[in-house]
């Protein structure tokens, strides 16, 4: 039961990966803890990831989180958690682009890349398999031309072979002004509708919930938090992010692997 007023009540912003999990998919006792407290004192906790509605489901889980909202998908699908609904979700925002523009500018620069595109819920469409462990949900392998049968919210890009900084290059070299990107921390890249973050989708729920603009919190490590960051009146850092992720925060926390996110969260309660 929230035992926070609401005048008093945050909005909480997580990244998950190298955030709340660590980079072989472990999340911490310690973090897990601090980030149910957090929840169980009445603070809006929101799951903001790059990652697919699936693969989110199981974190919020374990977290034991089945009211509320996340951001998915960089802030191109918001969802609505309720235990009373059939799917125990229901996607309240979902915003989509046409890849074929970038898709086709991609494939001739990263011809041996593979291609993906979410199918919201269920899994990914792709021209290849990722390696194994990467995406979660139903995987079925279709021709390339087959992502950009429709519009999709998000597309990934990977290319074991590659590296981020090539990515970087690549995403300067290209012009891809149509679309809001991501490069991970390997080879590997997001592609959102333009204009789309986490911080937008991120603004969408503050309003919904109520929480005033001085009350929120963001935590993440890579450059898709950037913007979130920002958006928050107070970001924080992680303590192995780069130095552009640091200078876009207001403080920086320990590492993931020192339970930089525990520590944040104490200061919470």
């Amino acid at each position: 039961m929230a035992t926070t007023p609401a005048p008093d009540r945050m909005l909480v912003a997580l990244d998950i990966d190298g955030t709340l999990l660590s980079y072989d998919g472990e999340m911490a006792p310690a973090v897990h803890d601090a980030v149910t407290a957090v929840h169980a004192a009445g603070h809006e906790v929101v799951l903001a990831s790059g990652r697919a509605l699936i693969s989110m489901l199981p974190i919020a889980a374990h977290l034991g989180i089945d009211t509320g909202w996340m951001v998915c998908s960089n802030g191109a699908v918001t969802v609505r958690l309720d235990p009373e609904l059939p799917e125990g979700w229901v996607a309240e925002d979902v915003v989509t682009f046409d890849p074929e523009p970038a898709l086709s500018l991609l494939r001739d620069q990263l011809p041996d890349a593979r291609y993906a595109v979410e199918d919201l819920g269920v899994g990914f469409r792709m021209t290849d398999r990722f390696p194994e462990g990467e995406l979660e949900g139903e995987h079925v392998v279709v021709p390339l031309e087959d992502l950009w049968s429709s519009e999709v919210t998000r597309v990934i890009v990977r290319s074991p072979e590659s590296t981020s900084e090539r990515f970087h290059e690549l995403v300067e070299h290209l012009g891809l002004d149509d679309v809001t990107y991501a490069v991970g921390w390997s080879a590997w890249m997001d592609l959102a509708p333009l204009g789309v973050s986490k911080a937008t989708a991120l603004e969408q729920v503050r309003r919904r919930t109520h929480v005033q603009p001085h009350r929120t919190v963001a935590m993440g490590d890579g450059r898709n938090d950037l913007e979130m960051l920002r958006w928050a009146a107070r970001g924080v850092a992680m303590g192995h992010a780069d130095e552009v992720v640091k200078a876009a925060a207001d403080e920086v926390t320990g590492r993931v692997h020192e339970d930089g996110a525990a520590q944040l969260l104490k200061t919470l309660l």
